[in-house]
């Protein structure tokens, strides 16, 4: 694999993955709710690290990147199953904050 990777590669990879491996993609809503899971456990290592609460001994060996590629890899399944091109979902979304948010951040007091 290349260093780097697109959405559309990614996208592509998975799909290829779940139709050789995984022998077929979990229905939507399986996938829905093992993403809850994946930021779950995602949010339960940000809490340890950056947050107030103790590592467990089973949080031990855990890693963030790794939690986040899982959270990932669920939502381009997710993507792949209801035919979103994330390439687009993104394009269209940094549009969209270039719109509405233009100066809203800049003008937010609160992040001064």
């Amino acid at each position: 694999m290349k260093d780097e990777i697109t959405l559309k590669e990614a996208q592509q990879q998975v799909d290829q993955w779940i139709k050789t491996v995984g022998v077929r993609y979990f229905n939507e809503l399986t996938n829905m709710t093992i993403l809850m899971e994946e930021v779950g456990e995602l949010a339960r290592i940000m809490s340890r690290t950056y947050g107030e609460q103790s590592f467990k001994e089973s949080d031990k060996g855990k890693d963030l990147g790794d939690e986040m590629a899982d959270v990932l890899w669920v939502l381009i399944c997710l993507a792949n199953q209801t035919g979103v091109d994330l390439t687009e979902a993104m394009k269209k979304n940094f549009e969209k904050k270039n719109i509405r948010d233009i100066d809203r951040h800049k003008n937010n007091e609160k992040l001064k």
